[in-house]
């Protein structure tokens, strides 16, 4: 009688030699080198390692086998090379070397959000037709298995919602303003600081990062086709101590949410600083950690998250890619594409409650102007709040409004922000 096999058998009986390059020996892309080299991955094999300084990149810790090269022509033109990991972020020249690798028979793995988000369709066709695979399961959330989730743990589902905390950045200074009382610059430096938050931040906060996370997400889990650009984005910056005060007043904190809800042939979709019950598992998010919340027709609600940031936790999300491709025996589904890909209308025209942060300086009448113009917009005021103890010439109150259209609130605020009693602009935050 023949013994039973295993149930998990090694990784080396299931696949053929791959041999990997890295292009870019950054954070991650070392990062990735460890795994692959302190791993038994069996038949997966570093074997290219490039990067513009790469005498001074070169490391003892990696095998001697490995070759290390400034020119990338030598790696994509290499037939001695399998899969290309790409870890050098951005448009270009990153576009171009992908294309090149695919058109050659190379796999590509991509950490690459940008490139995913604005060129991913165009790219897994072209993959599809070369017979290779293209995977970007490290684009989104980092470590965590959102991708592979929503393109295969929730296949059976017909998803309708997707929303959650995309950019640890944002988490990680809106967290030390709630919890330190920090103003914005001072978290910001804070984060730069611990290496959460580049030296030019505005990707980050002003939420074109978190954008293009979604317009990925909503391609894989929506079946829609969205272009980056047509979401419409907010930035951070103007969220200080005081907006945390009310929000805990309305039993809620703020959090950079990004979300889409798919309704017939619209999507309602917008990245930003939003207010959020207390309750809900978007408010407990500290720090650096991500979390993505997706709602299916049948399935109801599911939840990811962990750590999406950080070296180590994109490396693993990137050498679980390497690893599904070299265990793969047929060129994957085209995973942005599809016969159930849709292009709706995107919109930010949703309808919820608001939250209105003012500055003024103080005098009688201001409530009733307010009101005056929020009632010709017919909008209703659901409370008015006003801490005490500050400056008459700089006083902060807020009025929290009842559901009505992102629009209505946006054509009122265009009266009220020309009034002069305002010490600055009034800060819109949809209580989501």
């Amino acid at each position: 009688m023949n013994s039973p096999s295993p149930a998990f058998p090694a990784i080396e009986r299931r696949v053929k030699v791959c041999n990997v390059a890295i292009a870019g020996f950054g954070t991650v892309g070392s990062s990735v080198a460890k795994i692959l080299c302190q791993r038994n991955l069996g038949g997966i094999r570093l074997t290219h390692v490039y990067n513009r300084s790469a005498a001074r990149k070169r490391s003892d810790w990696l095998s001697p086998d490995v070759r290390w090269t400034h020119d990338i022509d030598e790696v994509l033109s290499s037939p001695d090379v399998d899969l290309l990991v790409e870890v050098i972020g951005g448009l270009s020249p990153a576009e171009g070397w992908i294309r090149k690798a695919l058109n050659s028979g190379k796999s590509v793995v991509t950490a690459n959000k940008q490139l995913i988000a604005h060129f991913g369709t165009d790219l897994l066709t072209l993959a599809t037709s070369m017979n290779c695979h293209l995977a970007f399961g490290a684009s989104v959330a980092g470590g965590i298995p959102v991708i592979s989730g929503l393109q295969e743990g929730l296949a059976g589902d017909e998803l309708f919602k997707i929303y959650g905390i995309l950019n640890g950045t944002c988490n990680y200074i809106l967290s030390e303003i709630e919890g330190s009382g920090a103003s914005f610059s001072t978290a910001l430096a804070q984060a730069q600081k611990l290496g959460f938050a580049e030296q030019d931040p505005a990707d980050d906060v002003d939420g074109i990062d978190a954008r293009a996370k979604l317009a990925i997400l909503a391609r894989v889990g929506l079946r829609s086709e969205v272009a980056p650009d047509a979401i419409a984005c907010h930035s951070i910056r103007p969220i200080e101590t005081i907006d945390f005060d009310y929000a805990r007043h309305l039993g809620c904190t703020i959090r950079q949410i990004s979300w889409a809800l798919l309704e017939g042939v619209q999507l309602f979709a917008s990245v930003g600083p939003a207010l959020i019950g207390q309750s809900s598992p978007l408010a407990r998010v500290q720090g650096s950690q991500n979390l993505v919340m997706s709602t299916g027709k049948f399935g109801g609600e599911t939840v990811f998250a962990g750590h999406g940031a950080g070296g180590n936790a994109t490396a693993v999300a990137i050498v679980s890619d390497i690893i599904a491709i070299a265990r793969s025996k047929r060129t994957p589904d085209n995973n942005l594409r599809g016969e159930r890909t849709s292009h709706p209308a995107v919109t930010i025209d949703f309808t919820a409650r608001h939250y209105l942060r003012f500055k003024v300086k103080d005098r009688p009448g201001i409530i009733a102007s307010l009101s005056s113009i929020l009632s010709r917009c017919n909008i209703n005021i659901d409370s008015v709040l006003q801490k005490p103890g500050y400056s008459k010439s700089e006083l902060p109150f807020v009025i929290s409004l009842e559901s009505c259209k992102f629009s209505e609130v946006q054509n009122a605020l265009r009266e009220i922000n020309q009034l002069d009693f305002l010490t600055q602009p009034c800060l819109h935050l949809p209580v989501l």
